[in-house]
């Protein structure tokens, strides 16, 4: 009998230390959770956001200056990055046309020194250093120019979900198609969203000011 009652004295506790146990897993999984869950995004209008950020290959530019443009160079601040070429008659100028407003509305703010806009060319066979130069920083010299060969701009554009191709026009020459998205890298030099046409200054500044104050 006494043997009896003292097996049953000892799962008492036992079961008590189960139940305590079960219920500091869980806490720990709900905290560890509340921990590593990525930030909700401000609210946005002009930028769609992936769900996760989207990591880059390496890649080698050659930016206008001559200077070589890397992943490197999209760390430490948010890059927005525009695939086209000089001699696109639309969608190109006034895609630039729109940056250089909202990098004013940047600056009028004091946010420009976190922020860069690439132009990358998609046509280095008609875009030499000159004139891609010249064409970008017609728009403002604050906007970085670069260009390279075609399996290095494959290999990137395929990365950030962007198309590119050169169509005859029938003359002689050629026109190219490409994406009219650019591209959010996040300050770790990763893709974190698009922003899609159509374009307005105000939007691109406001969410780019959002962005920045976001810890994602």
């Amino acid at each position: 009998m006494t043997a009896s009652r003292t097996r049953t004295r000892g799962r008492a506790p036992l079961a008590a230390l189960i139940v305590v146990a079960a219920f500091a897993a869980a806490l720990g999984l709900w905290l560890g959770a509340r921990h590593f869950a990525a930030p909700t995004p401000p609210p946005l209008t002009a930028a769609v956001l992936y769900p996760a950020p989207r990591a880059l290959p390496d890649f080698k530019l050659v930016r206008a200056d001559g200077a070589a443009l890397t992943k490197a160079d999209w760390s430490g601040r948010y890059t927005v990055v525009f695939f086209g070429y000089t001699s696109c008659p639309d969608v190109c100028p006034t895609t630039l046309q729109t940056f250089k407003q909202a990098w004013e509305l940047l600056k009028r703010k004091g946010l420009a020194d976190r922020v860069r806009i690439d132009f990358v060319s998609v046509d280095p066979q008609r875009d030499t250093p000159q004139r891609l130069g010249d064409y970008v920083h017609y728009f403002s010299p604050d906007f970085v120019a670069a260009t390279g060969n075609d399996e290095e701009l494959t290999k990137l554009t395929r990365a950030l979900g962007l198309v590119y191709a050169r169509e005859p026009d029938g003359r002689g020459g050629y026109s190219v198609d490409h994406s009219a998205s650019a591209v959010i890298i996040d300050p770790q030099g990763r893709e974190l969203g698009l922003f899609r046409p159509p374009l307005a200054a105000e939007s691109l500044a406001d969410d780019l000011e959002r962005l920045l104050g976001w810890k994602g």
